[in-house]
């Protein structure tokens, strides 16, 4: 095993054998932190799962809570002290990361590849391979220090048979590199990573055809779709649609630019070569 690449075999049918790590814990309030602006070192008590969300919760991780609890914790400890988590984000871990990230499992086939690009901290491709046992997930991050905690992470929580880490830009996967065969999956996830042209670009090559687009967007998904809907289209995507995922679970539920991919565009052919008078090519 190396800090390239975690191969994995697919995982299927519901349930699983959580870790162990740390059990669910209900929350415990810690003013004292919260006047401080949070300055004190990170703590497990953070990753508590506060009562109010524990239906939420129960809903979309079913009998892997347990899991998700652990890596919760690890999120609110070994996350925060790499920098992968703010400090202040610590406490809100389920409710605008796991949680958040959760509900979009509704939009994915069973038995789906799930490729996940500018994973991070595992977000939200960890956090589907959790709730979703049955999906095959990569989690493709360029840089060292957020793959060797991915890398990490899988191992701990004995994910290593379902998921995968790539280290490597988008571009790097669909294409190979460095030896590495092209990947290609039935969906491709990305939360925060960049503006929907840039993003389509990106990721809409690691699709299958037929295969989509799952993009965790806030507020600006209408704004964005208007925007770059013609930049879609030269992709070979379809008409970007927004979905809303947890309705009736969570609150606000989770917002999802899906973007089909309908057609294989390939890559831009190089510019031809300038002719010299007499119809002979120039030599460079």
């Amino acid at each position: 095993m190396t800090h390239d690449d975690i191969t994995a075999d697919a995982v299927s049918g519901p349930g699983g054998t959580p870790p162990g790590p740390s059990a669910v814990r209900p929350a415990t309030t810690n003013t004292d932190a919260d006047a401080a602006g949070r300055d004190t070192a990170p703590s497990p008590a953070d990753a508590a799962l506060p009562p109010e969300l524990a239906p939420a919760a129960l809903t979309l991780f079913g009998d892997r809570l347990d899991l998700a609890a652990a890596y919760a914790e690890l999120l609110a400890t070994d996350g925060v002290v790499r920098g992968l988590i703010g400090p202040r984000e610590a406490p809100r871990i389920w409710d605008r990361h796991l949680l958040n990230c959760a509900a979009v499992a509704e939009r994915i086939p069973s038995g789906a590849t799930v490729l996940d690009v500018g994973s991070g901290a595992g977000l939200p491709g960890l956090v589907l391979a959790i709730a979703r046992p049955d999906l095959t997930v990569t989690l493709i991050e360029p840089l060292a220090r957020r793959t060797s905690f991915l890398i990490e992470v899988v191992e701990r929580l004995s994910l290593a048979k379902s998921v995968r880490v790539f280290r490597g830009r988008a571009d790097e996967a669909a294409s190979g590199s460095s030896g590495r065969e092209p990947i290609s999956g039935d969906v491709v996830t990305a939360r925060a990573v960049a503006p929907l042209d840039r993003l389509a670009g990106w990721s809409l090559p690691l699709a299958v055809r037929g295969g989509r687009l799952l993009a965790l967007k806030g507020s600006s998904a209408a704004a964005e779709i208007e925007e770059h809907a013609e930049v879609v289209a030269r992709l070979g995507g379809g008409e970007p649609t927004v979905q809303l995922c947890g309705v009736g679970v969570i609150d606000p539920p989770t917002t999802v630019v899906e973007i089909v991919r309908e057609r294989m565009v390939g890559p831009a052919r190089p510019a031809a070569k300038k002719r010299a008078r007499g119809g002979r090519s120039r030599r460079g």
